[in-house]
């Protein structure tokens, strides 16, 4: 109840407390441990890949292990659920587990993404409410999955999804892989009416389209490599920033080439980016899950169990990724102090 003077009156055993009414909000905040913070949408933002235990329940402690893995290596947000997280294999409660123990390990120093990939509009939208429920900052979304919707159809799903929350929203742009493409047309349309479509996650493998959507679009939504093999290049173009995929595995090397080009000191993130192709080009294969956790277990951040219907490489196929890893070990590149390069841009 309130008093007089417009404060809260509570009553507890017995004893009359008065606060402020702000104090109820930092009290709420403060009990659930929930830091909505803003998201960039620019920097490097890993994928992350979901850990499992023998008996296929989460890993935790090697999940722990490679968040502060991405957190050290100077990472701008972590993106949980996509397809390096085996998002088709997780239960909604899983998620959950996931979203709010990332948010705890975080500790408010990058935002926490979830990415929303439903078969109905409204299972999106109540995967939307449930994210920001969670914890989560903001949402990557793909179009509507297994139906091919027509460009109609998926301009009203991210509509009404975008309108349900007041989360920022990153469209998952991949015709390749999901043969449904979000035209600048879309874009313009959706942008038009929906004020928290913030960003894109460019993965038509068209490097000149980076450029359309900067003359088309300005500023107004900030562009995001999703290719790790396009990566140099679409950064060179113009892109804010990176959803990578081997970054799960060498966090490290992949920010210091982002900061390295964002810094003009492209002959560096050359070199790098030159060692580190043959591993990148794991990222682009149907077996990209049980490649980069391959690469996680030689990095010492995680394991190579998969959630079946996957099963871990074995065979020609497995030594040949090995051998690519490996290789890559050998050689790794020693890196320039990159953390300080980011101080001072």
């Amino acid at each position: 109840m309130y008093n007089n003077w417009g404060n809260i009156l509570i009553i507890v055993d017995n004893i009359d407390i008065t606060i402020k009414p702000e104090s109820v909000v930092f009290l709420y905040y403060n009990h659930f441990n929930k830091k909505v913070m803003q998201v960039q949408w620019e920097g490097v933002m890993p994928a992350v890949t979901t850990k499992f235990n023998e008996d296929d329940t989460l890993d935790l402690i090697m999940f722990r292990k490679n968040i502060k893995a991405q957190l050290k290596a100077g990472v701008s947000g972590i993106i949980l659920g996509g397809t390096l997280g085996e998002a088709s294999t997780l239960t909604d409660d899983e998620k959950r587990i996931l979203i709010q123990e990332t948010v705890n390990i975080v500790d408010g120093k990058v935002p926490v993404i979830i990415n929303i990939a439903e078969q109905s509009t409204k299972d999106a939208i109540l995967a939307a409410q449930r994210a920001k429920e969670y914890g989560a900052s903001g949402l990557m979304m793909l179009p509507p999955m297994r139906y091919k919707a027509t460009d109609r159809e998926t301009v009203v799903y991210f509509k009404e999804v975008a309108k349900s929350t007041d989360l920022p929203i990153m469209i998952y742009n991949n015709p390749v892989d999901y043969k449904i493409e979000v035209t600048l047309d879309m874009f313009e349309e959706l942008l038009e009416e929906c004020d928290n479509i913030k960003a894109v996650k460019e993965s038509t493998r068209d490097i000149s389209n980076i450029t359309r959507i900067r003359n088309r679009f300005g500023n107004r939504l900030k562009v995001l490599c999703g290719v790790d093999t396009l990566a140099l290049e679409s950064i060179l173009m113009g892109a804010d920033g990176w959803v990578a995929g081997l970054v799960c595995a060498f966090p490290a090397e992949t920010v210091a080439i982002h900061e390295l080009v964002k810094a003009g000191r492209v002959s560096e993130a050359i070199e790098i980016y030159r060692w580190f192709l043959p591993l990148l080009e794991l990222d682009i294969s149907p077996q990209l899950v049980q490649n980069i956790k391959l690469a996680e277990v030689g990095t010492g951040i995680g394991t190579e169990i998969v959630r079946a219907p996957r099963l871990p490489l074995h065979g020609v196929e497995r030594a040949r990724v090995l051998n690519i890893i490996e290789e890559g070990l050998r050689t790794r590149p020693l890196l320039p102090d990159y953390m300080a390069i980011s101080q001072t841009i």
